[in-house]
């Protein structure tokens, strides 16, 4: 598992370099393509706290348990707001709205961050759980809620940029068309086979079944898979064309 995830980190990062390195005739520094960049290592850097070997280094060096589960949640609602402030620039418009909202979605999600550690230093997770601490907690108080904080937060940014995507599938064409379409498709991988089997598996637990095998094993790689796919489509129409460019140029 923690290869796979590492794997997935790795690409991110080497996405992010990618488009840093754009021709010089480029604007490297703009709102979108820092945005951009922002939200790709962001989504790295969930790939390496969510390992269970980062997992397990960040507890003992810490001396907590479970200390790598609010780090991991906090980074995930990073991205999440990272992916709403690419989407915001993305879409464009007045500098003073663009600002406006990007300043709305960054205090909404760190209100977010910072009510996910308030409610896990009020909880007792004394049992260190790498891989299936959201199913194992889930009917402890604040874990409980925490964990289900953490998904709605993600729930959130994931439905409102499937719903862009449509929107604005519809309006345009070429490579932005086809970046917006990965997109959909990884955000949907990531309602459905992360977000809904998480779910799916808290409310098992809290009406006194056991679905754990849907957390463990079904939404990591769905939600590995899907967070590759909305990168791809992030950075395509950024980097093809001027690749197209500079070969035919050349």
């Amino acid at each position: 598992m923690s290869l796979v995830v590492y794997l997935a980190a790795l690409v991110f990062g080497m996405t992010s370099v990618l488009l840093f390195r754009r021709p010089r005739t480029a604007a490297p520094r703009n709102p979108l393509t820092l945005s951009t960049c922002a939200a790709v290592i962001l989504g790295a850097l969930v790939f390496v706290c969510a390992a269970p070997a980062t997992l397990a280094r960040v507890n003992s060096l810490t001396g907590v348990p479970n200390f790598g589960a609010p780090l991991t949640y906090g980074m995930l609602s990073a991205y999440s707001c990272a992916v709403l402030v690419l989407l915001i620039n993305w879409r464009g418009g007045s500098r003073e709205r663009v600002r406006r909202m990007v300043l709305r979605s960054v205090a909404a999600y760190g209100l977010l961050v910072a009510a996910i550690v308030v409610l896990f230093a009020l909880a007792e997770a004394d049992t260190e759980r790498l891989t299936d601490l959201d199913t194992y907690y889930a009917n402890t108080p604040f874990m409980r809620e925490m964990i289900l904080l953490y998904l709605v937060g993600h729930s959130a940014a994931m439905l409102v940029m499937c719903a862009v995507c449509v929107k604005w599938g519809r309006e345009v064409g070429g490579l932005l068309r086809t970046g917006l379409r990965l997109i959909l498709v990884g955000a949907l991988l990531d309602v459905v086979g992360f977000q809904l089997t998480k779910y799916t598996a808290l409310v098992a637990r809290w009406t006194g079944h056991e679905l754990d095998f849907l957390s463990t094993t079904v939404a990591p790689p769905m939600a590995s898979l899907g967070a590759l796919l909305c990168s791809a489509g992030f950075v395509l129409p950024r980097l093809l064309p001027p690749v197209l460019a500079q070969w035919r140029g050349g």
